[in-house]
């Protein structure tokens, strides 16, 4: 993507899921709008924190990362990561 290319509702609409009874993208769907490394993107909420409210962001517990991988394809790759991802409110 490049700073001209729009992003269609349905494409971001596909990566909200309610997870706690919050709406929230996944760390790495973020990361792919804002065309970041997820790391950096966490590395970057990490370093400001000051600048965002608690409930800004929450990390997955185990069974919260095995339900999304199980209803997600996508996400088969964090099937087998020592590092469960962040959920952006």
């Amino acid at each position: 993507m490049n700073e001209l290319t729009l992003i269609d509702n349905q494409t971001i609409q596909d990566k909200i899921h309610t997870i706690r009874g919050v709406q929230v993208m996944i760390d790495r769907d973020l990361a792919f709008l804002y065309e970041v490394e997820t790391k950096a993107l966490n590395q970057a909420v990490k370093r400001n924190e000051s600048r965002f409210p608690d409930d800004f962001r929450f990390q997955l517990d185990d069974n919260e990362k095995d339900e999304l991988v199980t209803n997600c394809d996508r996400f088969k790759t964090l099937k087998h990561s020592t590092v469960n991802p962040y959920a952006f409110t």
